[in-house]
């Protein structure tokens, strides 16, 4: 099994930037993919970002050069940082490690962008 802690939610304003932190641990090396998703009150769950194994990434188009997904294999651990935040962007942050057979979810990170 594949444990996640995220980190890095708050309260921030409009055009400012936070670093979203997902430490993995467990049996990491049957993950095929980690993924970073939100879900806003009322709305549904939806793909922010992902990196896969061998480092490809893909972006939700609203997000797509103002967000970054990257990892430090090192530390087991997925970051997104994200750039210029709009209020859209507010939403509880969820982490996800993807293998072949299920999908691990981590806790949700609130991030509040104020206008």
């Amino acid at each position: 099994q594949v444990q996640l802690v995220e980190s890095g939610g708050g309260l921030v304003q409009a055009g400012g930037s936070l670093r979203l932190s997902c430490a993995a641990s467990g049996r990491i090396f049957s993950i095929n993919a980690m993924l970073w998703y939100r879900q806003a009150p009322g709305k549904q769950r939806e793909l922010v970002a992902e990196i896969t194994s061998g480092g490809s990434t893909n972006y939700r188009e609203s997000v797509k050069g103002r967000f970054t997904i990257s990892r430090d294999n090192a530390k087991n651990t997925v970051y997104l940082q994200m750039n210029s935040l709009k209020s859209e962007d507010t939403a509880i942050y969820y982490c996800a490690a993807a293998t072949i057979a299920t999908t691990t979810w981590g806790q949700g990170t609130q991030v509040t962008v104020s206008s």
